[in-house]
């Protein structure tokens, strides 16, 4: 289990720690949104089917649900900083390793590998965000963090939509990304929290104890990278080319961005399990006026734009609502498995939603996320009606 450490000695070494782990999140972003649609179109063009490119897509979650547990216990050992390092360098070397090995069975290990260095980014980045901000602040801090992860997303698609999805350019790019996170990193070493060792809940305890927080993870894996991994897919059966494409997921992240402090603003003044069943609602609507939209490259990148800000809010709204349903030492244990629950969502949601493409091209894309919202929504739905505001 994770455990507190003193906070920092002045406001200049706290802002300095926030950074740091801010930058790690940031790389998180960057990570996955340039990845899957640039992976997903890459192997469009060797000839994959959508339900292929969905399971080398679920790796990803695969690969951080089988290493997440042990991230605590080798940061314990090695320290933070060296494992966020460790993970920086081989995330770089992994990305590079795509283009290099130019086959798809390659791409499953190394798919592998490369999710696994974000897993760790993403667990400790988040666990010293939450141990250096301040309590009078941490809300303020969360919004920020937030804002700066749904960034990162925004510039994967960006990197591709100026560099291409074709050679060597983009891969690069990534990894320099990577290994630039490394500076602030080193530059505040000495402040970075420690990890010890605990028990805590197993993650169905925290499925049972706080269903609509742990849940909002799941679906919001779920939808993002499917959304991510497919969107570019459904731009291709729609009749436009690779870059517009993958250009269409930038909207999607941009929506994210402007979002988050808003809407996390006003989950502090109200039941957030209500903001949580309206940000569902939404996404279903949304989901559903894309065949709409989809007769308009104008009108489909104002709604990818909106859905993707509304739906995109389940994340932060959840995390807020889980520190509102766990408390004291649990805390820590439940934001693992809310970490872990994100990545069930990303090994699950692209099948499942590439699948659904596959069934019925091309609009089983809208059909299939709209399901998932529905379903969460009947969930946040019965614990209104049958608990009350914790």
């Amino acid at each position: 289990m994770l455990v507190q450490t003193p906070s920092a000695p002045d406001d200049r070494a706290r802002v300095a720690s926030i950074a740091a782990a801010i930058v790690c999140v940031a790389v998180v972003g960057i990570g996955l949104s340039l990845t899957i649609p640039l992976l997903s179109l890459e192997m469009a063009r060797m000839g994959a089917s959508s339900t292929l490119i969905g399971i080398n897509t679920a790796v990803a979650g695969l690969a951080s649900i089988l290493t997440v547990p042990y991230v605590p216990r080798v940061a314990a050992r090695i320290g933070v900083v060296r494992l966020l390092i460790l993970a920086l360098g081989l995330g770089a070397l992994m990305l590079t390793g795509f283009k290099v090995f130019q086959d798809i069975a390659w791409w499953f290990p190394l798919r592998f590998v490369f999710s696994a260095t974000l897993g760790a980014l993403f667990v400790l980045s988040e666990f010293w965000i939450s141990e250096a901000a301040p309590p009078a602040r941490r809300g303020l801090v969360m919004g920020i963090y937030a804002t700066v992860l749904a960034l990162g997303f925004a510039v994967g698609p960006t990197l591709l939509a100026l560099l291409g999805t074709e050679g060597y350019a983009p891969y690069l790019a990534g990894s320099a990304l990577f290994l630039v996170a490394m500076v602030p990193l080193l530059l505040a070493r000495g402040l970075s929290p420690e990890i010890g060792q605990g028990g805590s809940r197993s993650i169905l305890a925290y499925l049972r104890l706080a269903p609509a927080a742990t849940g909002a993870a799941l679906v919001y894996g779920a939808v993002e990278t499917g959304g991510f991994a497919i969107l570019p897919l459904y731009g291709l059966r729609l009749g436009y080319d690779a870059q517009t494409a993958a250009g269409l997921v930038s909207a999607l992240a941009l929506g994210n961005v402007l979002f988050q402090i808003p809407v996390g603003w006003l989950a502090d003044r109200i039941d957030r399990r209500i903001v949580l069943l309206a940000s569902a609602l939404c996404g279903a609507l949304g989901s559903i006026l894309i065949p709409v939209a989809s007769t308009s490259f104008l009108a489909l990148v104002v709604l990818l734009f909106v859905w993707g800000g509304l739906a995109g809010t389940l994340y932060t709204v959840g995390l807020a609502q889980l520190g509102a349903s766990v408390r004291g030492s649990e805390l820590a244990g439940a934001n693992a498995a809310f970490v872990l629950l994100y990545n069930v969502g990303l090994m699950v949601g692209p099948p499942i939603i590439g699948g659904g493409m596959d069934l019925v091209p091309p609009q089983g894309f809208a059909y299939s996320l709209c399901a998932l919202f529905l379903a969460y929504a009947g969930v946040v739905a019965w614990r209104l009606q049958g608990y009350p505001r914790p």
